[in-house]
């Protein structure tokens, strides 16, 4: 399933599975068609309704917090930490994301992150987040989609920490750099952290 997931920096990720799915859309270069669209949170590098407008059709579903749905208009599901459905064919779990030692992401503001389980596969997108006592809780994880730039959310020492002791993820994916704010280095870093204990891929940039 890793090869089915495409980075297209940020936190935005193309994961081809049951349908295509996009996460937090930013700086889409081309158009395409998406079957779902999971929104993280209202920061303008996550929820983004021109780039939501070049993948979205008549039938695509888009799904986000609810203070994301006035800024996207249209036909939005809105959901909060703790739901779960599943949209064709593939199930989406709704997790928290917040930070715990700084203010850029509070837990009141009720944003989140999703579990995503395609084609048999649990992948977790974190969304802008520290490390938080719910990641223990999460249940098996086959790939984890970790921000690693520090500033707004883990460092890549925080995300490695999270990924080996709370997540346990079989493969993580460092993302949240390059873009906004981070560098390759961070990813490095992460992966460095990690060697011998969890297979970390760093994506090429799509």
């Amino acid at each position: 399933m890793i090869e089915k997931i495409h980075w297209l920096g940020h936190d935005t990720f193309k994961i081809e599975g049951e349908v295509v799915i996009y996460t937090d859309p930013y700086q889409i270069k081309q158009r395409d068609t998406a079957g779902i669209i999971l929104i993280t949170h209202d920061h303008f590098d996550h929820c983004s309704p021109e780039d939501v407008q070049k993948l979205i059709t008549k039938d695509t579903a888009v799904v986000a917090p609810a203070d994301c749905a006035a800024k996207l208009g249209g036909k939005v599901k809105i959901v909060k930490a703790g739901d779960s459905f599943s949209l064709g064919g593939v199930k989406i779990e709704v997790v928290p994301a917040y930070n715990v030692n700084k203010t850029f992401h509070p837990k009141k503001n009720g944003w989140v992150g999703y579990i995503i389980t395609s084609l048999g596969t649990r992948i977790y997108l974190a969304g802008d987040t520290d490390r938080i006592p719910e990641m223990k809780n999460l249940g098996k994880i086959d790939i984890a989609l970790l921000p690693v730039s520090g500033t707004y959310v883990m460092t890549a020492r925080e995300a490695a920490e999270a990924a080996l002791q709370d997540i346990k993820p079989s493969i993580a994916v460092p993302m949240h750099y390059g873009s906004v704010v981070g560098s390759a280095k961070d990813a490095e870093e992460f992966q460095r952290l990690l060697e011998g204990k969890i297979q970390v891929v760093i994506k090429r940039k799509n």
